[in-house]
């Protein structure tokens, strides 16, 4: 196999690597490293043999993944306040042709679920990617860990379940999303705070993630009261030169905040029965940072 040809079929297979390493560690930068690393190995292996080569490259992302994933755990445990994952650009173009595969794609990679999905084992979580996200097999997938397909089912089992036990219901109509997020933005700019509470579930929460390296909550804030008076004084500060960039960031609409041209934060919103269910918030300028090369 020519060289060129050994880069063009890695090319082609990118977009589901680096989907199934970033649903695995929560972090772009990561999921990069894994793919980088996928492609040294495919680059220097004898690829004459190999009549698979997405299941290979697969095999091979996720086996990094799985390894990596045990080294962050401990990392993210010394985190300073809560932890959400870094953002991640969802464009599937050509890998989610039919409108319910987008939305189990964008499910499968939105923060709620992937918050979900830091309490599983790394080999839960591997087992739960494959198999919800992308579709395996349970044979494949027993192949990729090199487990058998019984071992692999019960991990599956145990995967689901943890997840269904704690994923959120939220709605994912894209269109109303995106109006409840301008709404809520406008009326936080505004100063109108009965406008905000009128748009909160009662329950709601909001959870900030700075990593101690920007001001953002150390703890989740709980209730349309203190969620609502919180915006309220944070909208009145404000941030200095700013600008708006809608995006369309882990499967749903978010906006990306800059000040001076460069990102502050992300705003994103979960959304049921027309109400704002949760709000997240984004300012750890590490995990911004690719957002502002876009």
């Amino acid at each position: 196999m020519a060289i060129d040809t050994a880069t063009e079929v890695f090319e082609e297979h990118r977009p589901v690597l680096m989907g199934v390493a970033y649903r695995m560690l929560g972090r772009v930068a990561d999921a990069e490293d894994v793919v980088q690393e996928a492609w040294l190995r495919w680059s220097g292996a004898d690829r004459s043999e190999v009549r698979e080569p997405c299941g290979y490259l697969v095999r091979i992302a996720t086996r990094l993944a799985v390894d990596r994933l045990r080294q962050v755990k401990s990392r993210n445990e010394a985190y300073v306040g809560p932890w959400l994952p870094e953002p991640y650009v969802t464009d599937f173009g050509d890998t989610a042709p039919d409108t319910a595969e987008r939305a189990v794609l964008a499910d499968s990679v939105s923060l709620a679920v992937l918050v979900v999905l830091e309490s599983l084992s790394p080999l839960e979580r591997a087992v739960f990617v494959l198999r919800e996200a992308f579709g395996y097999p349970y044979a494949d997938i027993a192949a990729v860990l090199d487990r058998g397909e019984p071992a692999v089912r019960q991990l599956a089992g145990r995967a689901r379940r943890h997840v269904e036990e704690r994923r959120p219901r939220y709605e994912v109509d894209p269109a109303e999303r995106r109006d409840l997020t301008e709404r809520f933005l406008a009326a936080a700019a505004e100063g109108d705070l009965e406008g905000l509470l009128s748009l909160l579930a009662p329950d709601v929460r909001l959870i900030g993630d700075s990593g101690g390296l920007s001001k953002a909550p150390l703890r989740v804030i709980e209730t349309a009261d203190k969620v609502g008076r919180f915006m309220y004084a944070v909208a009145q500060k404000g941030v200095p030169d700013p600008s708006y960039r809608p995006l369309e960031l882990n499967g749903g609409a978010a906006l990306l905040v800059l000040s001076g041209g460069r990102p502050d934060s992300v705003v994103q919103l979960d959304v049921v029965d027309g109400r704002i269910q949760c709000v997240y918030i984004m300012r750890n300028p590490e995990k911004l940072a690719s957002l502002g090369r876009r």
